[in-house]
């Protein structure tokens, strides 16, 4: 695929060629590029900056993860990063708004919701109802989040109104809850439960898919990156086919 070609071509170029005098091959110039993206994002983020990494030797990818209204708002702010990829297309035209993302940025994957439970789910919960019930304490994000906004689309297409008892930053805030033990179900996505390898089970419901509670995810080059084509090649790499494989394995829909 082309982004596949465009990362492999980089790391050729940076890999340099041979000191006429010494046959000594050239060391690829240090770089470092600034990802800030999604908490939603980071299992697998984490697994392609490694491998960009090794397919572009001298760079170094440095992520910053968060809620997504947080960190567009970083970027407007002028914090330093090269790409900005959130968790939906409301947060990201925030910066985009603000002049701080070259283009249109692009959709590459969306997400859905799933109930977190403890392993073996002992509450018993199979709905969104379930968690009304007294002595049930469950936890979302807050509706500046994505996360939170898609638990409230999906709360209003089951018409149930949830109580939690904390409202947290980000999705990875939520899922922290239910795995210490500190709540009995929280409201994250899919991918977050995936990555948790059996340490919380996930309860599929139908308002999921309702409309508003599907977040698409869209990345761009931030405006005035001293790194442009190297945020475009990482682009590029989370769209090619070896990255729509790392993507499709934790649980996102590629587009």
């Amino acid at each position: 695929m082309a982004g596949t070609a465009a990362v492999l071509g980089l790391a050729l170029t940076a890999c340099g060629g041979s000191d006429s005098g010494s046959g000594a091959q050239a060391q690829a110039p240090a770089r470092t590029l600034t990802v800030s993206a999604a908490a939603s994002l980071t299992s697998v983020y984490q697994q392609l900056g490694t491998e960009f990494q090794n397919a572009n030797p001298g760079t170094t990818v440095k992520f910053n993860f968060g809620g997504s209204d947080a960190l567009a708002q970083q970027v407007v702010q002028g914090a330093p990063a090269d790409v900005l990829a959130t968790a939906s297309s409301k947060t990201m035209q925030t910066a985009v708004q603000a002049g701080k993302i070259q283009g249109e940025p692009v959709v590459y994957a969306t997400n859905s919701l799933q109930i977190a439970v403890a392993p073996n789910n002992p509450k018993g919960i199979t709905s969104l109802q379930d968690l009304t019930k007294p002595g049930v304490v469950s936890v979302v994000c807050a509706p500046a989040v994505p996360c939170g906004a898609a638990a409230q689309a999906a709360e209003k297409a089951a018409n149930v109104i949830l109580t939690p008892a904390s409202e947290e930053q980000d999705v990875k805030g939520v899922l922290n809850r239910v795995q210490t033990g500190n709540a009995d179900a929280g409201l994250v996505y899919v991918t977050d439960v995936k990555s948790t390898a059996g340490k919380v089970a996930g309860v599929s419901f139908p308002q999921a898919s309702a409309q508003g509670a599907i977040q698409s995810y869209p990345i761009g080059v931030v405006t005035g990156s001293q790194n442009a084509d190297l945020a475009q090649s990482w682009i590029n790499f989370v769209r090619s086919q070896q990255g729509t494989a790392a993507l499709q394995q934790a649980g996102f829909v590629t587009k």
